[in-house]
């Protein structure tokens, strides 16, 4: 019986420690979009070795798609408080999706042009690189893979 009492609190510890863990998309929850923009200009000069006249430039491309996701976050929380919520359509969805597809293209466009060449190819592998970590965790959480 002790043995059994010992195993359910240890499992129960266990459990209560896993789910203390904090996803990726919660450390900038509660930062202003320009405490944002600096922060994430900062990694990227790090990665990228970026010159004072690039950081400027990612800095207002950065802060300017930053603006738009906090504007969709607050968007989003008054639609999920509003007591009429519905979920959007399938033509309200495709709208989104193609908004979201040409703004990552203007992304890419705009870093083009302030990237170098060599700069430009590390930039896009560590896109692909983040891609690969999110669909991963993704296919985890759906077949119940814990960390």
């Amino acid at each position: 019986m002790k043995k059994l009492m010992l195993i359910a609190i240890a499992f129960l510890t266990l459990n209560a420690t896993a789910q203390d863990k904090k996803n990726g998309r919660d450390q900038f929850k509660d930062l202003s979009a320009e405490e944002v923009a600096t922060l994430k200009t900062k990694k990227l000069t790090l990665e990228l070795d970026l010159t004072e006249s690039q950081q400027a430039s990612v800095k207002a491309l950065v802060l300017k798609e930053a603006q738009h996701r906090e504007l969709l976050r607050t968007k989003r929380q008054q639609q999920q408080n509003d007591e009429d919520f519905k979920k959007p359509s399938k033509e309200e969805r495709y709208a989104m999706a193609n908004e979201r597809l040409d703004r990552q293209i203007e992304m890419k466009k705009q870093m083009k042009s302030i990237l170098n060449a060599e700069q430009y190819t590390k930039w896009e592998a560590t896109l692909a690189n983040k891609k690969k970590g999110i669909r991963k965790a993704r296919k985890d959480k759906r077949s119940g893979k814990r960390d």
